[in-house]
């Protein structure tokens, strides 16, 4: 007695529909691997489970499969991918020779792999190798010009500022042997000419004391001139 006919309707036990898709696969990939030796086809076969693994068999090397694909396309009328898709792939391929053109030559800028190059082509080398380490000494040194001027400068500008500081250092100096002189001859200085870092009160020196009024007009005098001067200085170099 035969076997009997199986419906053929989707499996619902997970673990028997599992092994029947498992024999049914390993069928299907021998009967293509078959009429491929028996009858020389061109077999392109692929199998796309639920879980989404994929298996795939082809009768021939890799390239055998656009082959079969074109083959498609011309009798069929379909296209599997549209122009967009086409154009991008061979944007992607233009890329990509460009990429391999880059690596060599940069190889070759290397001294790399260049036994193969002939005479105008070594020529042509050695130029660009020379232009480029002209073009890398002039940089340098103007790199280098420019870091010493920045020196320069820097230098000139620290001596500027080191002769304000001993300009005011003397004034304030001076200012205290005068302050200390006044003291030991028994004069009072006013409050305003004590060594305070703000201007001095001229208005209390020219109403000091009649005995001493000639010596504070003095002092006011150098202040005066002294802090004018230091003054002038940094607005030249605020500018």
């Amino acid at each position: 007695m035969g076997r009997g006919k199986i419906e053929i309707k989707r499996i619902e036990n997970s673990s028997n529909r599992q092994v029947t898709y498992s024999k049914r696969r390993n069928g299907i990939i021998k009967k293509a691997k078959e009429i491929t030796v028996l009858c020389d086809a061109k077999v392109s076969l692929i199998i796309i489970a639920s879980s989404g693994k994929m298996v795939e068999y082809c009768s021939g090397p890799p390239e055998t499969l656009k082959k079969i694909l074109d083959k498609y396309h011309s009798q069929s009328g379909k296209r599997l991918w549209d122009a967009k898709h086409e154009n991008l792939s061979n944007e992607v391929d233009r890329v990509k020779k460009d990429n391999d053109s880059m690596q060599i030559e940069l190889r070759h800028l290397k001294g790399e792999d260049i036994t193969s190059l002939n005479h105008i082509d070594l020529m042509t080398l050695e130029e660009a190798l020379e232009n480029g380490l002209a073009s890398i000494r002039d940089r340098k040194s103007k790199y280098v010009e420019a870091v010493i001027e920045n020196d320069r400068a820097l230098e000139e500008e620290r001596k500027r500022l080191t002769y304000q500081l001993h300009k005011v250092m003397k004034i304030e100096e001076n200012l205290r042997d005068m302050n200390y002189n006044n003291t030991t001859h028994g004069q009072q200085i006013p409050f305003a000419l004590r060594d305070q870092p703000n201007q001095p009160n001229l208005h209390d020196i020219i109403n000091s004391t009649s005995s001493s009024s000639s010596q504070y007009r003095h002092l006011c005098s150098l202040r005066l001139v002294g802090f004018a001067e230091i003054c002038c200085d940094f607005r030249v170099f605020g500018g």
